[in-house]
């Protein structure tokens, strides 16, 4: 039998600590760590002598992750560590004043541990938790402040953990379960797919109280893998509540994430880290260059085939696809100024970019005198988010890149005619009026610097 999880975060206190480090360790490197996720794993009611069992059960625990789509496919783009804090004794305080203790056969223990960890918070012995947020903080403040997720793993045996900020799992039964479910709130905001508390419940990537399948947020994955429109419940407030699967990670322990979920978490990751790993050449020449002019582009590569797709420009034309190395002879380059852009997109089918409000995008450029050389190079990452889709007034652009590019926008016709256009700031959000076109589908593209970024379709109804 399924097992249903009830674990939930409610509150963050915050409490002066001083500042000590301990032992940093990788268990997964992957990369640099400012091109990477740095994913640190901490532990709680470990002993210094119980530090080896907490680095296996750390281990097991990214193991079991990296096992499961769409952890599995982007596996190299996360670092792994482990922060070795000890605590003066083993295992987590149960104080045995849940509501629900008359069945929970764990005796009642008060336990000297780092973090504070303990179960029965707000009545739910399930709920193992700890207000010491900014001890947790402090620690990864002086010992790996580039973290961009933590967790901490309780050394108990009992089922238990919790959400929020960092998440909390035990290392007793469906540990690994618990702790990857409780990534999906902390690192993607994924929201329960049971019914949670009332102070939880809110609209998010797997929750709506949106009914209309072309209005639905996972419009694109309606019927597609057993998504639909489902209802928390058959009366009360929680049939007012929808989510898109009736067997997903986020509401069973064993299950695997619904394919809304896994598109949340791979655009998290997106959000987060280019898939440009390193290029060549990385800095300007100032002597007459040397033809062939060879360059090269490093991406991080998804598993076990890669998705990942580029697109080689000179001067605005296209010259090659899915290429990690070109060259450049004397006689392609005009007397002037020259551009050469490789854009890099995931064209995984885990999402569904037509369909979905955002395209991630990174671009390396080199601009190039046919006798000065390599005159400057320049790596930008694009955000650009389309909404709704379909429209039928107003269609929205907002935009997101970290050298403050000015986009161009188009919207073309099937037939090739350009029917609206518009330019797009960084940090810009515009809105098109589109109610004079004719109803149907439309293409929209996006331009950086003359350069053909990405293309959306458009459904105007």
């Amino acid at each position: 039998m399924k097992k249903l999880l009830l674990l939930a975060l409610i509150s963050l206190t915050v409490q002066f600590v001083f500042s000590q480090t301990f032992d940093v360790q990788a268990i997964k490197n992957s990369g640099d760590t400012d091109k990477r996720i740095n994913l640190v794993i901490l532990g709680d009611g470990y002993q210094a002598s119980e530090l080896p069992q907490f680095e296996i059960d750390a281990t097991n625990f990214m193991n079991d992750m990296f096992s499961q789509e769409p952890f599995a496919s982007y596996e190299n783009y996360f670092n792994v560590y482990i922060i070795k804090v000890p605590s003066n004794e083993s295992g987590a305080t149960h104080p045995g004043t849940a509501s629900d203790e008359p069945n929970i056969a764990v005796p009642i223990l008060a336990v000297d541990n780092y973090f504070g960890t303990a179960y029965d918070f707000i009545g739910i012995h399930r709920l193992l938790y700890t207000e010491n947020f900014a001890l947790i903080s402090t620690v990864l403040a002086n010992n790996f402040p580039l973290y961009d997720q933590a967790l901490i793993l309780v050394n108990s045996s009992y089922y238990g953990g919790s959400g929020g900020q960092f998440p909390i799992a035990s290392t007793g039964e469906d540990a690994s379960e618990i702790a990857i479910h409780e990534l999906g709130h902390s690192f993607v905001d994924l929201k329960d797919e049971y019914y949670p508390i009332e102070s939880l419940v809110e609209e998010g990537i797997n929750m709506t109280q949106e009914t209309d399948p072309t209005l639905v947020k996972w419009k694109n994955w309606i019927g597609i893998e057993n998504v639909g429109i489902f209802p928390h419940a058959s009366s009360g407030t929680a049939a007012t509540w929808n989510r898109p699967h009736q067997n997903c990670k986020m509401r069973y322990l064993g299950s695997d994430f619904c394919s809304v979920c896994k598109e949340g978490i791979i655009e998290r990751i997106h959000d987060l880290i280019s898939p440009i790993d390193s290029y060549a050449p990385t800095e300007v020449t100032i002597t007459a260059p040397s033809f062939p002019l060879d360059f090269q582009l490093n991406t991080i590569q998804t598993l076990p085939t890669n998705t990942l797709e580029n697109t080689w420009t000179l001067n605005s034309t296209a010259i090659a696809t899915n290429a990690d190395t070109i060259s450049i002879e004397e006689s392609d380059l005009t007397s002037d100024t020259n551009t050469l852009t490789v854009v890099v997109h995931d064209a995984t089918t885990l999402i569904d970019v037509d369909n979905h409000e955002t395209i991630h995008v990174s671009t390396v450029t080199w601009t190039i005198d046919n006798t000065l050389g390599i005159q400057e190079v320049t790596e930008n990452n694009f955000n650009l988010t389309m909404f709704p889709n379909p429209a039928n007034t107003n269609l929205n652009i907002a935009l997101e890149n970290v050298l403050n590019d000015v986009i161009t926008v188009d919207i073309v016709s099937l037939d090739g005619k350009r029917v609206k256009s518009a330019t797009l700031n960084n940090n810009q959000n515009i809105t098109l009026d589109i109610s004079t076109l004719s109803n149907g589908l439309y293409i929209t593209n996006f331009y950086a610097n003359g350069v053909l970024i990405a293309s959306k379709k458009l459904i105007k109804n």
